[in-house]
């Protein structure tokens, strides 16, 4: 496509960054996804290659295209980061990149624990358990399976939850202030029901995060949560 724009004082290879930022922004440019050639792009904005040159250039340093020797330059994909040592609502870090969030929600029951689960939340094999299903969306693409189990005694509301609304995340640190985090991080295989609600393959590598969370002395909450591992990654820092 041709495009036309009064470029003023700007410099030219600053209009031909902004509008491949913007295109890769708007998803115009999906991850992965080839842009049009330096040559294409001084064609097009009516430029020297040079210029078209240094746009590209910047954009690759700057992380947003990756270059690949005789395939071309391509969209990089950016991982979803989360801290490890701090729980935030996923709908908010979504937000906070400015993307789009969404979710389809598959479950939200209450079933008898089990003597397993019953030992990850600290209560009697039987008790009434809380059982939700949320795959988290990130610009439509699913990024995360969220299987959470909340003990019923403690959070009765939870089942009357509209999660369309709210995360149950953000549902659960709004009405018990998180004294202790527990996480366990594994490398998997997705599950059947996980590559289905994720739209990936058996042979797709995934991040599990098992984790569970104290508000004083009660045990709140047991979760997994099931990542594609090449969308998301975890982080930690702290000060020594």
């Amino acid at each position: 496509m041709k495009i036309t724009r009064h470029v003023g004082v700007q410099p030219r290879f600053q209009v031909i960054k902004d509008f491949i930022a913007q295109a890769i922004k708007d998803r115009t440019y999906l991850p992965d996804a080839q842009i049009p050639t330096e040559h294409e792009l001084a064609k097009q904005f009516s430029v020297s290659r040079m210029t078209a040159n240094r746009a590209v250039k910047e954009l690759v340093s700057e992380g947003k295209l990756v270059r690949y020797q005789g395939l071309g330059t391509f969209v990089a994909t950016v991982q979803a980061e989360s801290p490890l040592l701090e729980i935030r609502s996923i709908a908010a870090e979504i937000r906070g990149r400015n993307n789009v969030y969404s979710n389809d929600r598959y479950r939200l029951k209450a079933i008898k624990a089990t003597q397993d689960l019953a030992g990850q939340l600290g209560i009697n094999t039987g008790d009434k358990v809380y059982h939700s299903l949320i795959v988290h969306k990130e610009n439509g693409q699913p990024l995360q399976f969220a299987e959470r189990y909340v003990n019923a005694a403690i959070v009765p509301d939870y089942i009357h939850q509209d999660f369309s609304v709210t995360t149950p995340s953000q549902y659960l640190s709004e009405l018990f202030p998180l004294s202790e985090i527990e996480h366990i991080v594994e490398a998997v295989l997705p599950t059947s029901l996980e590559q289905d609600a994720l739209k990936i393959t058996a042979a797709t590598p995934c991040l599990l995060v098992k984790r569970r969370t104290w508000s004083g002395n009660n045990l709140i909450s047991y979760a997994r949560l099931v990542h594609p591992g090449n969308l998301y990654r975890l982080s930690s820092r702290s000060e020594v």
